[in-house]
């Protein structure tokens, strides 16, 4: 570190999708032991940028939505992150105007993987815990997303949690990370 005190932050070079997928400059990352790397270093800092932290250097990450893309296992209670980080408490559930599953984590927001949600649906149910019919949980899906109340919950393995509406568009603010980190005006420029 002491080597190079002063190296700049790396702004718009790396981002992760929303499917998980780390891109540098755009193209996608498939070298295992690269994502494993990033994701042993990834963090973010008091200001909510999320960063890959790379010797003195931090690599701030475009975010196409949430700093956390969430995978279900095969037992529907149990969450990973992207990076293999465990999911160990679910604070809160909220369904986007798109259809997306957001979940508040001990580790921060994140986004359910796409292809897990089918898998879902069995965890969620009424306010007693009770299975919905598709007709009743088709009708409190589109209620959330056109960003009205409904009676759901996420069943967890630390319990069930609420469903809310929430826009797509408020998620970083809700949560308080910064989507698009950006270069400080007056801040040297790594190329």
């Amino acid at each position: 570190m002491a080597k190079w005190p002063n190296v700049p932050s790396v702004f718009g070079w790396l981002s992760l999708t929303r499917r998980g997928d780390w891109l540098l400059k755009g193209e996608r990352v498939n070298n295992p032991g690269i994502c494993d790397f990033f994701g042993r270093n990834y963090g973010h800092d008091e200001t909510g940028r999320w960063f890959v932290q790379n010797g003195p250097q931090r690599v701030y990450v475009l975010l196409d939505y949430t700093p956390w893309v969430i995978r279900a296992s095969q037992t529907p209670a149990s969450y990973q992150t992207h990076t293999g980080r465990t999911v160990s408490h679910i604070r809160g559930a909220f369904i986007d105007d798109g259809g997306a599953l957001l979940l508040d984590t001990d580790l921060g927001p994140g986004v359910v993987h796409d292809r897990d949600l089918d898998m879902l649906v069995s965890q969620l149910c009424d306010t007693q815990g009770r299975p919905l019919p598709p007709a009743a949980l088709a009708e409190a899906v589109d209620c959330l997303q056109a960003g009205r109340t409904a009676d759901l919950k996420l069943l967890t393995g630390n319990g069930a949690v609420a469903v809310a509406p929430l826009r797509a568009a408020d998620a970083a603010s809700r949560f308080g990370y910064v989507q698009q980190p950006r270069q400080p005006a007056g801040e040297a420029e790594c190329h």
